[in-house]
């Protein structure tokens, strides 16, 4: 398999202080440059951008997958496996309101995978989720 490149993915937040915190602290992504309008992250190998948009209005709908109700739009990342158990247990922890607690979908079924669904301080939805087989990733 060809070697993945980094995403580059820009999201607006209602708040820098809030989104520095909460991107910076509670999910420990390094800090990269910055401005008074924007806050560059390592979103786990990952460029990730919070430009400040104080009036924005997240508007979350949901779809049935696996029977729970997932947020849509959402962004997140594939981890592996170990590092997903971590962050799961890292933020439950810190007492995180999970959207969609941590949890195995699509078990012993191809695809099947572990999730977690939580939102940040603007109301952007996030999922992180790994894969007991990477293969399985794209499989049907």
């Amino acid at each position: 398999m060809k070697t993945l490149r980094p995403f580059h993915l820009a999201v607006p937040v209602h708040n820098l202080d809030a989104a520095r915190a909460f991107y910076g602290e509670t999910l420990a992504c390094p800090e990269g440059r910055s401005s008074d309008h924007w806050i560059d992250f390592n979103l786990f190998g990952h460029q990730f951008v919070a430009h400040l948009q104080a009036d924005m209005e997240v508007k979350l709908s949901h779809n049935s997958v696996d029977g729970k109700a997932v947020p849509v739009p959402h962004f997140g990342v594939v981890l592996d496996w170990a590092d997903w158990e971590a962050l799961a247990k890292r933020l439950q922890a810190q007492q995180m309101e999970f959207v969609i607690k941590p949890c195995i979908r699509f078990a012993g079924q191809v695809g099947e995978q572990a999730t977690m669904f939580f939102l940040d301080p603007s109301g952007n939805a996030l999922e992180f989720k790994a894969f007991k087989d990477i293969d399985q990733l794209f499989a049907k």
